[in-house]
């Protein structure tokens, strides 16, 4: 039996370690080193938000406004980057679980998406963080697997001595805005590694597709594949433009120190790598789009080319008969006096002469091709 996800976790990260510390809003202290990483699953900030809001006004100096809790309650909303003069918004949709809830307030579950189980993967959820100078706030889904993920990451990470610049090399983040970045690439990493996946099984639909024997019936999976390969194409540049847009803000949020210089060096480029492996996953499915409307486009192509090369065949095989179904209509009919009628012979003469006419029209429409077979699969 798994363990119950935790509703909420707070961490405290800085330069010399980091820990988890008490969840509740009234132990929470500003931070005078470091920053504050507040992790809440949605419907625990839906019905915690009126307590945790006024907590986090109290660290940060700085309320969140109305329409911003609403879009970090909002499971549905795409991908976007909003900002004001003291936080960022950022929305990010991660890859689901097969299943999404339609907001934290009703938490209903909508059915899961037909085909294939590597198609339901594709089910995107999303993920909210509010970016304040020393307090980062994410609202994740009810199951916390980011989160919970990158926790587990992090936590073994953490450098016991080391100034901030090493702690950001060796994998501890140095402020909020780096940490959403890492989160992010974390997320964006799941997308990488369901490529391989997806491959396979397009792969496996186009063998099917151009396999000249045989007769492919899974016509509404291959659809929900396109549809959903067009969906994954529209979340991921919704996701490439949010995260430009929130690397597009990182100079005004940093005084013009050497140090501060460097620091946006680094979240320049690491908002760069999380940039490219988004533009991979959009160029590869793009081609997976491509290679299924090809493969399709064949497949009705072979189709047509079998049905005419049997149209051919028979109609070949009708030519052939066509001069047999003269010569015994000819002689069958009932009339007393008629050529070699009463013939002992005329039987075998008729046969003979059938077969030669059947063999000679036969050998003719073979040297013209008319009776090629189509290759062995």
């Amino acid at each position: 039996m798994s363990n119950p996800v935790a509703p909420i976790r707070v961490f405290w990260i800085r330069g010399q370690g980091l820990e988890e510390i008490e969840p509740a809003p009234s132990n929470w202290a500003s931070p005078q080193e470091g920053f504050l990483w507040i992790g809440c699953t949605r419907s625990h900030f839906s019905e915690a938000h009126p307590t945790l809001l006024p907590a986090l006004e109290r660290l940060t100096g700085a309320a969140l406004l109305d329409l911003h809790v609403s879009d970090l309650l909002n499971a549905q909303l795409a991908s976007r980057h909003d900002e004001t003069s003291d936080y960022d918004l950022l929305i990010f949709r991660r890859l689901g679980r097969g299943k999404k809830r339609t907001d934290a307030g009703r938490m209903e579950t909508l059915p899961m998406r037909g085909g294939p189980p590597i198609l339901q993967r594709i089910d995107t959820a999303a993920v909210g963080f509010a970016v304040f100078d020393r307090v980062l706030l994410t609202i994740h889904p009810d199951d916390g697997a980011v989160r919970d993920s990158y926790a587990a990451r992090l936590l073994p990470a953490a450098p016991r001595e080391a100034d901030t610049r090493s702690a950001g090399a060796r994998g501890v983040p140095a402020d909020p805005r780096d940490a959403t970045l890492r989160i992010i690439s974390q997320i964006v990493d799941d997308y990488l590694e369901l490529r391989g996946e997806l491959s396979r099984q397009l792969e496996h639909w186009q063998n099917e597709l151009l396999h000249p024997r045989s007769r492919f019936s899974n016509w509404s999976a291959l659809l929900q594949a396109r549809t959903t390969l067009h969906e994954l194409q529209s979340s991921c540049e919704d996701q490439h433009s949010a995260v430009d847009r929130f690397a597009g803000g990182f100079e005004h949020r940093y005084a013009d120190t050497a140090e501060d210089s460097h620091r946006v060096e680094l979240l320049r480029v690491r908002a760069h790598d999380v940039l490219e492996h988004i533009e991979r996953v959009m160029r590869h499915v793009t081609r997976l789009e491509h290679n299924i409307e090809t493969a399709v486009q064949m497949h009705f192509a072979v189709q047509g080319h079998r049905t005419n090369d049997i149209m051919r065949t028979l109609t070949a095989l009708t030519a052939i008969f066509l001069p047999l179904n003269l010569i015994t209509g000819f002689f069958g009919m009932n009339f007393e006096f008629m050529p070699f009628i009463h013939n002992p012979a005329a039987l075998a003469w008729t046969a003979a002469g059938m077969a030669l006419v059947a063999v000679g029209t036969g050998l003719f429409f073979w040297r013209r091709r008319y009776l090629a077979q189509l290759p062995p699969p």
